[in-house]
């Protein structure tokens, strides 16, 4: 009997490691096969996001390469020089570009954030749910009207309403002040900043809507619970928003620096370092636009490739700047919430 049962147990224990060991083998390919797909989709998307810097350094070594000729022969003193003559001297210099750049993408952030925070405001925490899909569509559908079409209207309807009943207003209002002095054209530097700030309002509006939506309503209700009015408890939401806020402003600013069309057609294209914001003026994708076909020689082109390249690191920096203000406005609310 005793033998009975040893030699059943004998049979019966290597039976058993026979099945383990066949249970085992399927979940050890299973886990290879698992770790080899791991590594190939780890690979797969390394190098697609690689591709992303190397598209970024190539542009940069293509514009360097291309505008070296206009670097080796002007030097930094491209940046400061206040002369654009292709057809006698020629002698070109980027200071007025850079200016015009600057002072309508500033304006266009003037007057399109407030426009665009309020807008945002109202469709996330004030208006009632039926109008908010409409109004939502009526403002992102700004985003797909091309930038043509923006500027043949600035040049037909707005910016003649603007020299006949607006402008005239401010001259006689702040008139002492020279940035609005001097003959209004209708077209020029303000026209401008004021197609380019309608041009932001979609994407600050939508982005920053979008923020606000993502804001816990437990934020709202305790502020609610503890008292807080309708604008104290959107004060809190804002500041609880403000870095998503912040980035979406950003995005418009980048759009306002690279606009071409709609700028070119309603700034005036005067190559002239302006104190009216009356005056006509030029910005950097609008000189390279409207000159890029007449550069008849390679100094002239590499001169427009260079103001390519001063644009290209303008609107890197000013996303780098803005990368860094998020980042900030991000350490310092992490810091007040975990204390």
């Amino acid at each position: 009997m005793e033998d009975g049962v040893e030699s059943l147990s004998s049979n019966a224990y290597p039976t058993f490691l026979s099945k383990q060991s066949r249970i085992k083998r399927p979940i050890k390919s299973t886990q290879k096969g698992r770790m080899t797909s791991d590594r190939i989709f780890k690979f797969a998307t390394a190098t697609v996001s690689s591709t992303i810097l190397l598209i970024l350094a190539a542009m940069i070594i293509e514009l360097y390469t291309q505008s070296k000729l206009s670097i080796n022969v002007f030097g930094l003193g491209f940046i400061w020089g206040t002369v654009w003559d292709p057809a006698i001297t020629q002698v070109f210099g980027a200071l007025p570009l850079i200016y015009g750049t600057l002072v309508t993408s500033a304006l266009a952030l003037l007057f399109g954030v407030p426009l665009s925070l309020g807008t945002a405001i109202v469709l996330s925490e004030i208006a009632p749910s039926r109008f908010r899909s409409p109004v939502s569509f009526i403002v992102e559908l700004l985003a797909a009207i091309p930038s043509v079409i923006y500027g043949l209207w600035a040049i037909f309807t707005l910016a003649p309403f603007l020299r006949d009943y607006i402008y005239p207003i401010l001259q006689n209002t702040l008139g002492f002040l020279p940035i609005f002095q001097g003959p209004i054209y209708g077209l020029g530097v303000l026209s401008g900043g004021i197609v380019l700030a309608i041009m932001i309002i979609p994407t600050v509006s939508a982005v920053s809507r979008d923020v606000l939506f993502a804001v816990p309503d437990s934020q709202r209700e305790a502020a609610q619970a503890l008292g807080a009015t309708k604008w104290e408890t959107t004060r809190i939401v804002l500041s609880y928003g403000r870095s998503g806020i912040i980035g979406s402003i950003i995005l418009g600013l980048g759009r306002a620096v690279g606009e071409t069309m709609a700028i070119t057609m309603v700034i005036g294209n005067r190559f002239d370092i302006f104190t009216s914001l009356f005056a006509p003026g030029y910005t950097m994708a609008a000189v390279i636009a409207n000159e890029f076909t007449e550069a008849t020689f390679d100094l002239y082109l590499s001169a427009l490739i260079e103001v390519g390249l001063i644009l290209f690191i303008v609107a890197m920096g000013v996303n780098v700047l803005a990368r860094l203000i998020v980042w900030r406005s991000l350490r310092m609310v992490r810091g007040v919430v975990f204390e």
